[in-house]
């Protein structure tokens, strides 16, 4: 009985991560409209089709089980900076911050690049 609730237990520690989100609360975290413009510039960038729209979400979604949407739209704006021209925004592309910033967004759409398609 003991032993049943302590993998109980354990089983519950695991689905809620240390943000005290569940997977599902972090899977559902990105706004609606983030999600659309992913999968836009995706379809945009991959073809405009039903399978690549199937893709494009399954992508996005992979990405949000994978990052909080905090730090997704953290690492699109140190991305969007970095595009930007000039010695003030040349911090963005040589600080580690931003780097890891940047890493933990690529890892995540590699992922998802893996298992999307």
């Amino acid at each position: 009985m003991m032993r049943a609730a302590i993998s109980a237990l354990a089983i519950v520690a695991a689905a809620v991560p240390a943000g005290g989100q569940s997977m599902s609360q972090r899977l559902n975290d990105y706004p609606t409209e983030a999600r659309a413009d992913y999968v836009f510039g995706c379809m945009a960038a991959n073809g405009q089709n039903r399978t690549v729209l199937r893709q494009c979400a399954c992508s996005i979604d992979v990405i949000a089980s994978i990052l909080p949407y905090r730090k997704y739209a953290e690492a699109e704006a140190v991305l969007s900076l970095q595009q930007a021209g000039g010695e003030q925004m040349a911090m963005f592309k040589s600080a580690v911050v931003p780097r890891t910033m940047v890493a933990d967004l690529r890892r995540a759409q590699a992922e998802a690049e893996i298992l999307c398609f």
